[in-house]
């Protein structure tokens, strides 16, 4: 059933104020990994007056889970959960999935009042504002358009506001383990209004290495763990660099000089700075194409440090993996890319179709249920986990009426 455009971006226009304040509601809510509660239970209060919505319990179990990431330590799950909004369908139309997450990363360096949700020309700015708090308020805001037109659509369309995207996934994981099926999912993340079809992976890795403290005036005793971790980081350089052109020629990326990063984050070494260091710990991101798996990676960083490293590095390291993403692809000719593709220039917006040089959840539903699997959302990524970090109204209101678009088409509006 078709819907005249103007009235559909009406729709979403009178609505727009609310969802503007259900994302200033959200950024006021300080909500780092492990720390959504108050945060979900302000969602599920939105939420729950435009759609049918249920709370999904986390549980401990989750760390048993072999696709469970790590990277934060002394995260508990017991009394935690994830939110399910749906608005069912009544026949004949294909089940749309939506997913976006409710945490966010720490305040940036020099990042004033980052829970202070702020409009400055056109834009709500704050932490989460758009990655990812303001695609939460983007779905709010097409279900309130979808129930104000009255629209019933044939399949199901269900929402999965879901904690620790930034920490590996951990939320989206406990839902795709209930086993939910669709036949297309959109994770709403800052795309700038393009449909990103191939979405890299990436490895968070740590890797301890062991030295032997000693006095400075008798170095050749000892076995500075400092100097063998700028080492291991010379490797993991040459690692990526021949990562990097193994990689070269994957669809949607060969435009991007650097899509997939090697960035340590985090080098800590020693105890004193007259003591050769007795032990050091590096911490970083390893982006991945759709040529190799996350395994493979790893499999591959830890034998170029064994076989470049000499014999005392060999012996004395250890790498773990806090967090593995494989790649999501789907094809740019399924009917999903196209059929969002043609939602979004129905709403004005660009809809190019493109590739994510970041990793999100897609894969999980991509790879381990087996749902077509893209990302879209106003907002971009170029100021998200910054002190700028801010979401367009424009750009909310756009991708609303987006997914509205998408819904008519792909749920097929049966009524009204």
């Amino acid at each position: 059933m078709r819907i005249e455009p103007g009235k559909v971006r009406a729709a979403v226009t009178a609505r727009l104020g609310d969802a503007q304040k259900v994302l200033c509601d959200l950024i006021a809510i300080p909500s780092l990994s492990g720390q959504e509660t108050a945060a979900m239970e302000c969602a599920e209060r939105a939420f729950a007056a435009v759609a049918d919505v249920r709370r999904v319990e986390l549980s401990d179990a989750l760390r048993d889970d072999d696709d469970f990431s790590d990277p934060v330590s002394g995260i508990e799950y017991a009394g935690r959960w994830d939110l399910r909004a749906a608005i069912a369908g009544e026949g004949g139309g294909k089940r749309l999935l939506l997913n976006t997450h409710l945490d966010v990363v720490p305040p940036s360096q020099g990042q004033a009042r980052p829970y202070e949700p702020r409009l400055i020309d056109g834009a709500v700015h704050g932490r989460g504002a758009c990655d990812a708090k303001g695609q939460a308020a983007t779905i709010y805001l097409a279900m309130a358009a979808l129930r104000d037109l009255g629209v019933k659509p044939g399949g199901d369309v269900i929402a999965h506001l879901v904690v620790e995207e930034e920490v590996g996934g951990n939320g989206t994981l406990a839902m795709v383990r209930h086993g939910e099926q669709a036949d297309g999912c959109v994770v709403l993340e800052p795309t700038e209004l393009r449909v990103l079809s191939s979405i890299r992976g990436a490895v968070w890795f740590r890797i301890t290495l062991r030295g032997r403290p000693g006095h400075p005036g008798k170095v050749a005793q000892s076995r500075s763990a400092l100097d063998m971790g700028i080492r291991v980081v010379e490797i993991l350089k040459g690692y990526h660099k021949r990562l990097l052109e193994a990689s070269r020629g994957q669809p949607l990326f060969e435009k991007y000089a650097i899509p997939m990063p090697l960035v340590i984050g985090k080098f800590q070494a020693g105890n004193w700075a007259a003591t050769a260091a007795g032990e050091a710990q590096l911490e970083g991101i390893l982006g991945l194409l759709p040529n190799k798996t996350a395994r493979q990676v790893l499999a591959e960083m830890e034998q170029a440090v064994r076989d470049e490293g000499g014999a005392e590095i060999a012996e004395n390291f250890e790498l773990r993996s806090t967090y593995r993403h494989d790649s999501s692809v789907c094809p740019v000719d399924h009917p999903l890319p196209v059929a969002l593709q043609a939602a979004a220039k129905a709403a004005g917006g660009g809809g190019e179709i493109d590739a994510m040089t970041a990793s999100c959840d897609a894969c999980f539903y991509n790879n381990r249920l087996k749902v077509p699997t893209v990302a879209f959302g106003g907002g971009s990524l170029g100021v998200a986990h910054s002190n700028e970090e801010r979401m367009p109204l424009a750009d909310l209101a756009t991708a609303a009426e987006t997914l509205v678009h998408l819904v008519l088409q792909w749920c097929k509006a049966v009524r009204p």
